[in-house]
């Protein structure tokens, strides 16, 4: 069985990581965030990769294309080798630039089918205060407002490009991420019922 993916992709403090937990529960799928599997793979000891990440990360940079899908498709790997009805994944912060979605489509075309990009759409200064208050408990080092600035530049300059490019192919489900978090799971249960 091949991997279906839904990518999920919006600013930093979109609210994408609360309502792929919540999709996870209601439909089953696994859920993969680019960003932890780096956060991780940076920690994880003796990893090849975790300077190189811990850089990239602290410059609010876009890591190389070849690390990050070599940890997606070994997580997809491994969820599905351990549970073969485990195909349906949500990849989260993925693909953020072109060169993330030439190197998916090179690597991973005819091994996994795209359904379409759930894209949650917010106002920068709103995500730039999710992001600050999750920085109180998060402990993560890019929740600043110096790096969110950079991501937030980041992501308008590399992913709504890629988000415009799905949008021409007519792959887009857009959320208004603005609102509490139940009314946008509210409009998520209505993308996910009616494209199964």
């Amino acid at each position: 069985m091949k991997p279906v993916v839904v990518f999920v992709l919006g600013g930093p403090g979109a609210g994408k990581g609360t309502q792929c937990a919540r999709i996870v529960e209601k439909y089953g799928y696994t859920h993969l965030s680019a960003g932890d599997l780096l956060r991780d793979e940076r920690k994880r000891p003796g990893s090849q990769y975790g300077e190189l990440i811990e850089n990239y990360i602290k410059e609010g940079e876009i890591v190389p294309v070849e690390i990050t899908i070599s940890l997606l498709k070994r997580a997809m790997d491994q969820t599905m080798a351990a549970n073969s009805q485990k195909n349906k994944f949500l990849i989260d912060g993925f693909p953020r630039n072109e060169d993330n979605l030439q190197g998916w489509t090179k690597t991973m075309d005819g091994k996994a089918d795209v359904s379409f990009v759930l894209f949650f759409d917010c106002d920068n200064e709103i995500c730039i205060g999710r992001c600050l208050e999750r920085g109180k408990s998060s402990g993560r080092s890019d929740d600043n407002r110096e790096s969110l600035e950079k991501r937030i530049h980041t992501y308008l300059q590399s992913t709504k490009p890629i988000i415009d490019l799905y949008e021409r192919m007519g792959k887009v489900r857009k959320v208004d991420a603005s609102k509490s978090v139940d009314e946008v799971f509210e409009k998520v249960v209505q993308i996910f019922d009616k494209e199964g």
